[in-house]
């Protein structure tokens, strides 16, 4: 879980982006004078080449004073935001007072530059006046409506501004919600009134809910996700779903960011990254940059592999106008730009993430380091090393081998994404040297590193401790004709190398007989007879042939079969964490010979263990017996298709026990 990254509320901050797929690379840009760095393809290019829109929160006073900031946000962006001059404040800051100086001047830069207009934030608790908040409730309710009818109607016939953040940040960080004066005063209805008046205000725009730490799958974002699902339930028009996606490198990038993303597009709604910067502990450092460079293509990469993310926006685009500094005084840099315009390892990595070639980017990544040798056995050994370290980002890793203490040639023998690798096959009692270079995604290459000798154990011989006893097979995706086994994982002096899986009829008597092999702690077991039970036991191997005792046994019944339909199921444990779990996703497919209109699966939750999210699918909880039924849009599977859900639960600190046992049965 990343721990929260801070919602702040100065000027310079929010924005959202807009429906741009109709954009092209064939924009017509304006003649440009100013000269700051720039890669020969600019990111408005590229992204409009992918159906995508990239964007800037713009501020109103270089924008209209600063030659080298207008140049950079005509020529990179497509897309325009504005930080502040949208807001409540600054548009009506008295009752029925109006000012759109700010606003009008960012809309009509986005016109004359081909741009489109995402406007921020019509509701939200922070920067709307002091007016509004002492309001009761039919007042503040009529004062809300107007606000939106004007600001929204204003710009209503205007082909540029083509999305809205309608209501933003309504959730607290456990997924309660937050205790605003509108939660306060007009509770949870100000959400659904506000998409619906925005609605009659603009019946063409993109209406969208935004928030922060969000972009991973945790309590808030699961809230969000209940909370759209609900509301699109009742047909208020909530169109898309905004993940600010403010980061920080101390704590880590939110690798579910694109799973996340994809559960909200099951929805029907279009995603969108928000409010992208990418903060670091000062001071700066090469290092540093190398990081957020990975984080700005780890972001850029995950809107592109999800259809309905239309695009990013970042929040400003040079540290010299960045929110960060004056809110976290230990922290900067966030941005792909230094303070005077030039292009940092942030912007590089961007335009090579959307498919760019940047032109300054021939700095080779640093050396790795030397590997280190773990779990030798005879015939494999898995090497670590220190990462390098690259201006850009280091994309791989390849694995170098020779034969022998000395002499002979390495040659490649693999490639990683990470600083590990397993290399199997080897000879027994034969000694290899290895070393690893780095590579980024501009295609430089650093130098070798140092070499590693390892040597394999004799094959056959001096080993002769047994590996431990597996763990108790549990049973998953329950068919008429199979099942899923998994296990816990055996140790072992040397190495475990496999598990053999016995299987005798019946819940008593028979004899057991190996029916597979695996060389992971799961075994699938097709072929099986419906409504006919069977017992399973699991033993370990070593690379020398000891073999651990047998595992206790597990008895499974397989369903009903002969309707041609049927289907399996696997689930998976996404992340855990002191005090709660996701499971995801649950796979659910169907394995009959026809069509079926639905699912059940069920599943047991462990005492004290209790369900705080779900998401594309009906859950309910009887006792330790969890119910898992499709949603209206996912039940339909012809044979051989999939489909998942996942669901989030809560349980003690103490207890690192999961959801298990899960069945699956159609109608």
């Amino acid at each position: 879980m990343t721990p929260p990254r801070v919602s702040v509320h100065r000027a310079r901050r929010r924005f959202t982006a807009l429906t741009v797929l109709a954009l092209v690379s064939t924009f017509a840009l304006p003649v440009l004078s100013a000269s700051p760095a720039a890669a020969a393809t600019p990111l408005r290019t590229l992204a409009a080449a992918k159906g995508k829109f990239i964007g800037f929160a713009a501020a109103t006073s270089p924008l209209a004073n600063e030659a080298a900031y207008r140049t950079i946000a005509q020529t990179e962006f497509n897309q325009i935001t504005a930080e502040n001059a949208m807001k409540w404040d600054a548009t009506e800051p008295s009752d029925n007072s109006w000012n759109f100086s700010g606003a009008d001047q960012i809309v009509n830069f986005a016109v004359a530059n081909n741009q489109v207009v995402h406007g921020h934030t019509l509701v939200w608790h922070s920067q709307t006046p002091g007016w509004v908040q002492g309001l009761g409730a039919t007042a503040m309710r009529s004062a809300m409506q107007d606000h939106i009818s004007t600001v929204v109607g204003r710009y209503a016939s205007n082909a540029a501004v083509q999305s809205w953040d309608v209501v933003n940040e309504v959730f607290e960080e456990n997924g309660s919600f937050r205790s605003s004066f509108w939660y306060n005063t007009l509770g949870q209805s100000f959400i659904a009134d506000a998409f619906r008046y925005a609605r009659a205000a603009d019946p063409d725009a993109k209406l969208c809910i935004n928030d922060y730490n969000v972009e991973g799958i945790n309590a808030k974002s699961t809230a969000m996700y209940n909370l759209v699902q609900s509301l699109r339930a009742q047909n208020v028009p909530v169109d898309c779903v905004g993940f600010q996606t403010h980061l920080a490198t101390q704590y880590g990038f939110p690798s579910d960011l694109q799973q996340n993303m994809a559960r909200f597009a099951a929805l029907g709604v279009q995603v969108r990254v928000t409010e992208l910067d990418v903060r670091i502990l000062t001071p700066r450092t090469s290092a540093k940059d190398t990081v957020q460079a990975q984080y700005y293509t780890n972001v850029v990469n995950a809107c592109l592999a999800v259809t309905a993310c239309a695009g990013i926006t970042i929040w400003g685009f040079t540290d010299k106008y960045s929110w960060v500094p004056d809110t976290f005084p230990s922290e900067g840099f966030a941005l792909p730009y230094d303070s005077n315009y030039a292009v940092k390892p942030a912007y590089t990595a961007i335009n090579t993430a959307l498919g760019g070639s940047p032109n300054n980017d021939t700095q080779a990544p640093t050396t790795p380091g030397t590997p280190t040798a773990s779990g030798v056995t005879s015939s494999g050994v898995t090497l670590s090393w220190t990462a390098s370290t690259d201006n850009v980002g280091v994309s791989g890793y390849d694995i170098l081998r020779a034969p022998g203490t000395s002499g002979g040639s390495f040659t490649q023998v693999g490639t990683s994404t990470s600083a590990t690798f397993s290399d199997t096959g080897l000879s027994a009692n034969t000694s290899y040297r290895y070393q690893v270079r780095a590579r980024d995604a501009a295609g430089n290459t650093s130098a070798a590193s140092s070499a590693v000798t390892v040597t394999t154990t004799g094959g056959g011989t001096g080993d002769t401790q047994a590996p431990s006893t597996p763990g108790t097979p549990t049973a998953s995706g329950v068919t008429s004709s199979g099942v899923t086994l998994s296990w816990t994982a055996s140790t072992d002096n040397v190495g475990v190398t496999g598990y053999d899986i016995l299987r005798a009829p019946g819940t008593s008597g028979g004899s057991f007989a190996q029916v597979g092999t695996s060389t992971t702690t799961s075994f699938s077991d097709t072929g099986l007879s419906a409504s006919t039970s069977y017992r399973y036991q699991v033993r370990a191997r070593d690379a020398a042939g000891n073999v651990s005792a047998v595992s206790s046994a597990v008895t499974v019944t397989t369903t009903g079969g002969g309707t041609g339909g049927g289907c399996s199921v696997t689930a998976a444990v996404q992340t855990q964490w002191n005090g709660g779990y996701v499971i995801q996703p649950v796979t659910v497919t169907n394995t009959g010979t026809s069509a079926i209109s639905g699912w059940t699966v069920t599943f047991t939750l462990p005492s004290g263990h209790a369900l705080v999210g779900q998401w594309n699918g009906v859950i309910t909880v009887s006792g330790g017996t969890g119910t898992a039924k499709n949603a209206n849009y996912n039940g339909a599977l012809a044979p051989g298709q999939s489909t998942t859900f996942g669901f989030q639960v809560s349980r003690s600190s103490s207890d690192n026990s999961t959801a298990s046992g899960f069945t699956c049965a159609t109608p």
